[in-house]
């Protein structure tokens, strides 16, 4: 065998950027598991699933959770605030009517006796 004979493989060629084409084109799955055991007592168990693909090839097989999280989003920000702005005002008008209830003086009834 000669010494500048070389063994042609897959990626012989490849730049990096043909390889990361092709995984984002097609898609990765990385899957596996971690236990953590003492003896037979099984003190952790972790799974772990890992998907690597474009927004347009995960969109196709029905992934999109990016589009309504609120820390992605920034219409879900807008609406995340306004809601924090809406429950202190809820909170400060139960302080007021509490407090308002509390100022009123309960008229007394009579006593059905003293009729």
């Amino acid at each position: 065998m000669s010494p500048t004979r070389t063994i042609a493989t897959a990626t012989q060629g490849s730049t990096l950027a043909d390889v990361l084409e092709r995984v984002l084109d097609k898609g990765i799955v990385i899957a596996g598991d971690i236990s953590v055991s003492v003896g037979s007592t099984e003190l952790l168990s972790i799974r772990i699933r890992l998907l690597i693909s474009s927004v347009d090839k995960a969109r196709e097989i029905g992934i999109n959770w990016w589009e309504s999280d609120p820390y992605l989003s920034s219409q879900s920000q807008q609406l995340l605030e306004a809601n924090r702005q809406l429950q202190a005002k809820v909170e400060r008008l139960e302080t007021q009517l509490q407090s308002l209830v509390s100022a009123t003086p309960v008229p007394a009834t009579p006593n059905p006796s003293e009729r």
